[in-house]
């Protein structure tokens, strides 16, 4: 569990498209070839520390002929961004997806004092 004491803290979200295979005859809706997609995103603004990133999928538009597989991340977690990761394996079929996040840590205030 993570715990702030007297910091101000933020939270950041979005909603990001992170792949889009049908029209194309990408890898993602063909089966075959890489069957990880990464999306990086950057928050509107650092925090003070690595925050806590929760995603999940907001959108996913899947071939009804196999099982549906996801794994999905956040990864590379930093006080600037990270990275969106959706992963399948086996005979999963993906069209597109959207994931949603939400960031929350600790942010500087205006009251903050560097000095050195």
């Amino acid at each position: 569990m993570r715990k702030y004491v007297g910091s101000l803290i933020g939270v950041d979200q979005g909603n990001e498209e992170v792949f889009s295979d049908f029209a194309s005859g990408g890898d993602m809706w063909t089966g075959h070839g890489a069957r990880e997609r990464r999306k990086k995103v950057k928050f509107s603004e650092p925090f003070r520390s690595i925050p806590t990133v929760q995603v999940s999928l907001s959108l996913w538009d899947m071939d009804q002929g196999a099982n549906v597989r996801a794994d999905i991340v956040a990864d590379k977690v930093s006080e600037t961004g990270f990275d969106l990761v959706f992963r399948t394996w086996s005979d999963t079929r993906v069209a597109r997806v959207r994931m949603s996040w939400t960031a929350i840590g600790e942010v500087a205030s205006d009251d903050d004092w560097e000095l050195y």
